[in-house]
């Protein structure tokens, strides 16, 4: 049982290091932007990356893009709350479509800003993991 104990704690220590978080380039298309504007559907505020869903009309036809943003800290930080994007909130996105373009069963994209109806652009702070340098970013300047 002691053996096993060290063996357990060397396995550990001498272990490579991972990392369970992606860079941008693993899962979105840096030449392939988004401009959409719809209806908030869902917010998800999970950790690592806060979820918003935008019903995107185009005639008759709705699709559903679910927009990554950063850390529901970070987007507190950037000013975005609960309280300021809920369902039913119409905005517009700017971001990066997903390698897989399909849509299938929906769109998904990373992104960079999000701007109300009265004008107030917020950034999603989804950046430094490899996403376009492209001024969104607050920092960057």
């Amino acid at each position: 049982m002691k053996n096993l104990f060290y063996f357990t704690v060397l396995s550990f220590l001498f272990s490579p290091i991972t990392y369970g978080h992606h860079a941008f380039t693993a899962e979105f298309d840096a030449n392939a932007p988004i401009n959409i504007t719809g209806k908030v559907v869902k917010v998800e505020w999970i950790n690592p990356h806060a979820w918003v869903h935008v019903e995107v009309k185009k005639g008759s036809k709705a699709t559903v893009w679910m927009v990554e943003g950063g850390t529901p800290n970070t987007l507190i930080r950037n000013g975005l709350t609960k309280n300021s994007i809920k369902p039913g909130t119409v905005i517009n996105v700017r971001g990066y479509q997903s390698k897989g373009k399909l849509c299938l069963p929906r769109c998904i994209a990373n992104g960079r800003d999000i701007t109300f109806p009265d004008g107030r652009k917020v950034f999603m702070g989804s950046s430094g993991t490899g996403a376009p340098r492209d001024g969104s970013d607050p920092r960057e300047r």
